[in-house]
């Protein structure tokens, strides 16, 4: 049984509530799909965590990539995404930063792609519901089932070329609506989406002692933008 990561964000707090669901599920395997450190109240403390976990694929997001690399983002998200990236770096520092920078882009699990936002890119990503040209996004892929994440919307669906899409959601800061943290089981060749509660208050609560970061605590505590 392999425990479904994805976008973790520095959520200590929803990390260790997660893990401890998956152990007592019985996982013992995990896949770390990306996005494990920045934007969130604990940088550091959470890709530490996740070094002690036995991890059968582990690649990095646009998170990661962002830590050596200048982010593609909008004007108007480009105080905030600068901020938390440098809070980020400044709390992993240079070797941290420089691993997780180093993780491969996608992965393997028993004949499904592990990738973070789609086959051919770690921010552009499959919506909830068939979008025009979506298959442009496969990269090729086909007849297989596609694991990513990137979105923070936790959902399953047929997709072009004979595809499944799986987006396990954001353990971290989920953006469905629901905010407690979302993951997902392999078992036996099914995926099944999994919901858990944690201590919202208690990542709210740090998350606000940082001065750019409303826009995230409001996330935390109501699993949408503002």
């Amino acid at each position: 049984m392999i425990a479904l990561l994805y976008d973790i964000h520095g959520n200590l707090s929803a990390l260790e509530a997660v893990l401890a669901a998956a152990e007592e599920a019985g996982a013992t395997g995990h896949v770390l799909g990306g996005d494990y450190a920045a934007f969130g109240p604990w940088p550091r403390e959470t890709v530490e965590l996740l070094d002690t976990v036995p991890a059968a694929v582990r690649i990095r997001g646009n998170g990661e990539r962002w830590l050596r690399e200048q982010p593609e983002v909008p004007p108007e998200a480009h105080e905030l995404v600068t901020a938390a990236m440098a809070a980020a770096r400044e709390a992993l520092g240079d070797e941290l930063a420089a691993r997780l920078y180093e993780l491969p882009k996608t992965g393997e699990l028993e004949g499904m792609l592990v990738c973070h936002g789609s086959p051919r890119s770690d921010v552009e990503t499959f919506a909830p519901q068939p979008e025009p040209d979506e298959e442009r996004m496969l990269g090729g892929e086909a007849g297989r089932t596609i694991l990513f994440g990137h979105s923070h919307q936790q959902f399953r669906r047929a997709g072009p070329d004979g595809t499944l899409l799986v987006n396990p959601g954001s353990v971290g800061m989920p953006l469905d609506g629901d905010p407690r943290a979302a993951w997902a089981l392999y078992t036996d060749g099914e995926i099944r989406l999994q919901r858990t509660d944690y201590d919202v208050e208690r990542a709210a609560s740090r998350m606000s002692t940082f001065p750019w970061a409303a826009p995230i605590v409001h996330r935390l505590r109501h699993g949408s933008d503002p």
